[in-house]
C-alpha cells in the first residue's frame, strides 16, 4: 500500500513537472517569435507640425530644397568637430567608413548600395549644411533617419565634422 501511494505521488509530480515544462517552453518560444523593431529598421512619419525635443521643426525629406536653405546654427569650432567625430563614429562610420570615404569601406556598406565619399570636394561644394543636416535627421533614399537617435544639434556637429574633413 505504501508503494502504491509513493508511485501515485511520483506520477502526479511527473505530470505536474511536464505541465510546468510545457508552459516554460511555450513562454520562451513565444518570446523568440515576437516581432522586434530595431532602430532605423522602420521609419515612422511624424505628424504634421510636430516640433521634436530639440525645438526645431523637422522638414520632411519631400521638402529637401527648403531644408537645404537652413543655415548651420552651430559654429564649426574644434569642440563641435570633436563631438561630430564621436557621433559620426557611432552612427555614420558603419556605412560611410571610418574616414568617410564611402564605397565599401564601412562594414555595413558591403551589403547595400555603396555610400558616397563624403570627403569629395565636389560633393562638399554641391551640398549645403542644411541639406546634410536634413539627410541625417530624416534620411534619404537608402539612408535611414537618425532624427530619433540624434538631437538636431548633434546632427549639426556631424555636419561640422564632415566639413572639416573636406578641408584636409
Amino acid at each position: 500500500m505504501k508503494y502504491l501511494f509513493v508511485l501515485t505521488l511520483l506520477i502526479v509530480l511527473a505530470a505536474g513537472g511536464l505541465l510546468g515544462t510545457a508552459l516554460v517552453v511555450r513562454w520562451k518560444d513565444n518570446m523568440t517569435q515576437t516581432p522586434r523593431v530595431m532602430p532605423g529598421e522602420r521609419v515612422f512619419r511624424m505628424p504634421a507640425g510636430v516640433v521634436p525635443r530639440g525645438g526645431e521643426l523637422v522638414i520632411p525629406k519631400e521638402q529637401r530644397e527648403l531644408a537645404a536653405r537652413v543655415p548651420n546654427p552651430v559654429r564649426g569650432t574644434s569642440e563641435s568637430i570633436a563631438i561630430g567625430r564621436e557621433r559620426y563614429a557611432t552612427f555614420c562610420a558603419p556605412c560611410h567608413g571610418p574616414e568617410a570615404r564611402g564605397g565599401v569601406t564601412g562594414p555595413v556598406a558591403t551589403k547595400f548600395i555603396p555610400p558616397p565619399d563624403l570627403t569629395n570636394l565636389e560633393l562638399q561644394k554641391q551640398r549645403t549644411d542644411g541639406y546634410w543636416h536634413s539627410y541625417i535627421v530624416v534620411g534619404g533614399a537608402v539612408m535611414p533617419a537618425y532624427g530619433e537617435a540624434l538631437s538636431s544639434e548633434e546632427a549639426w556637429h556631424i555636419v561640422n565634422f564632415l566639413r572639416s574633413l573636406a578641408r584636409k
